[in-house]
């Protein structure tokens, strides 16, 4: 048999696209060409492949050799074709048997040596390949990640002679076994009763939790603002398989390896450094890759010394925090990668962060604690729903503070409000919109001018008002209300601290 075809799958964002790998043989001078829009690393798999094929005791065909990957218009790259290729090449030169491959999927790089290593996007890979009813060799190196994988048949496999004994029928490649994914998983990032104080803020990051609305805490140096955000993920609820499928999708393309298993079903915490770029924040480059706030897809991204950060850095922030996602255009194609992140940051009162402090220890002139405060865009304020103070405690306050709830205690609340939120509308109350916001959060007519006058006082904008809205409805959710009440509107106009700042 001069041609081969065998299938394996591309890396398209967190989509697994198949491709078909076409070898034919044909007379003439040995040569071996690669078509199929590959790039650098893809075209220098000849050299892999020929070392591990001669390295693996078999024949390397001297004849003039073509490689097709098709869709041609789909772009191909990584070192993952190369196992599909030598096993294409051994079969049209009838060196493994013609129709062995059938119903299987094959991805892997080769070592000169022909032992596989690992290669990124597995689980994305397993995903589809199960879907589309074929069964997948993976490198045994990344068995673990597979094993995420509930459907479908999969095999691992050390080396390309371990496969090709497979096919000859000579031996049995191990199965990955799928594992059972834990109920239990819980966060280790700390829990909530190691916070002694700061009432208001934990009043705000339950309320957080409770509605996914996005948290702003103000305060100076040292009060807790980075330990309270940190114990955020511990509070949300659990999640959900084809939530924790899409965020280890997302970390399996971004060769963010690690124990699997044992980080099933955590939500991720991600905390960049405010030197990051846009594209570190929000993914790119020539090859699309996913960003912070992908990685944070499903968890809790954290932004602390907000000004700090570049103001054209945090504007590219707005489109996903409204869509959750974001999509990377580029001239030959464009990637959407998931974002649905809750966003937590933190910043100081002024430059100094000592602005308003009673010891006289602030500075800062007026004009530049307005400056500081300026650097975050308004739009980009616009879609956080609370601003939350964060006081100085005392060392003997400290001592005194009595032991604060634990996390799973206000993690119970959390859930029950969030059950009360899918069973009404379908989705939490951040996300609400349109029409169905008009209804879920109707006001009296007293409580309507009531809070039309303090919106207008506090010269807050029309999406400042719906979030308002939206907190008031999380808040009654809380107490287990069916209407919001002035004392709910009052509370959601409390968590406004940043509004204060700028009126003073």
């Amino acid at each position: 048999m001069s041609l081969a075809l065998l299938f394996t799958r591309a890396q398209l964002g967190i989509d697994s696209p198949v491709v078909q790998v076409e070898v034919h043989l044909s007379g003439g001078l040995p040569s071996l060409s690669l078509v199929g829009m590959p790039e650098t690393a893809v075209k220098e798999s000849k050299d892999r492949v020929r070392s591990a094929i001669l390295n693996s005791h078999y024949e390397f065909p001297a004849k003039r050799i073509t490689i097709n990957l098709a869709p041609a218009d789909l772009p191909k790259e990584g070192g993952r074709y190369d196992l599909p290729i030598a096993l294409g090449i051994l079969m049209a030169s009838g060196q493994i048997p013609e129709g062995s491959t059938d119903g299987c999927e094959f991805i892997g790089e080769l070592g000169l040596s022909g032992d596989l290593q690992s290669v990124t996007g597995v689980l994305p890979t397993a995903l589809q390949a199960a879907r589309a009813g074929r069964n997948l060799v993976v490198p045994a190196i990344n068995a673990d990640e597979a094993s995420l994988c509930r459907e479908g048949t999969i095999y691992s496999a050390k080396s390309l002679t371990e496969v090709t004994r497979w096919l000859h029928k000579q031996n049995k490649l191990p199965e990955v076994e799928p594992v059972l994914h834990r109920t239990d998983q819980w966060q280790t990032s700390g829990d909530l009763s190691e916070v002694k104080g700061q009432a208001q803020a934990r009043r705000a990051l339950e309320i957080a939790a409770a509605g996914q609305h996005n948290l702003l805490f103000i305060g100076p140096p040292g009060t807790g603002k980075t330990m309270l955000a940190s114990r955020l993920p511990g509070i949300l609820p659990p999640m959900s398989d084809d939530e924790a499928l899409v965020s280890a999708s997302v970390a399996s393309i971004s060769h963010h390896s690690g124990d699997w298993q044992n980080r099933w079903g955590q939500r991720p915490f991600r905390a960049p450094h405010h030197t990051s770029s846009g594209v570190a924040l929000v993914g790119g480059g020539g090859n699309p890759k996913p960003g912070e706030i992908s990685l944070a897809h499903g968890g809790v991204l954290f932004l602390d010394e907000l000004p700090e950060y570049s103001r054209k850095v945090l504007d590219v922030l707005r489109e996903p925090l409204e869509s959750g996602e974001i999509v990377i255009s580029r001239a030959s194609r464009s990637v959407t990668y998931p974002a649905r992140f809750q966003l937590i940051a933190a910043m100081n009162p002024c430059p100094c962060g000592y602005h308003g402090d009673a010891s006289g220890r602030c500075q800062c002139t007026p004009d530049q604690v307005r400056r500081y405060q300026g650097q975050t865009s308004g739009p980009l304020l616009d879609r956080i729903d609370l601003h939350v103070d964060v006081p100085p405690v005392s060392p003997a306050l400290l001592q005194k503070a009595p032991p604060s709830e634990s996390s799973e205690a206000v993690q119970a609340r959390v859930m029950n409000a969030r059950n009360q939120q899918l069973q009404r509308q379908g989705c939490v109350n951040a996300e609400l919109q349109g029409e169905m916001r008009d209804q879920v959060c109707q006001l009296s007519e007293m409580d309507q001018l009531w809070l039309l006058d303090a919106i207008e006082r506090l010269n807050l904008s029309a999406r400042s008002y719906h979030r308002l809205l939206s907190v008031a409805r999380t808040l009654a959710d809380l107490a287990s209300e069916e209407h919001i009440s002035r004392v709910h509107l009052m509370e959601a106009l409390g968590f406004r601290a940043l509004d204060r700042y700028r009126m003073g």
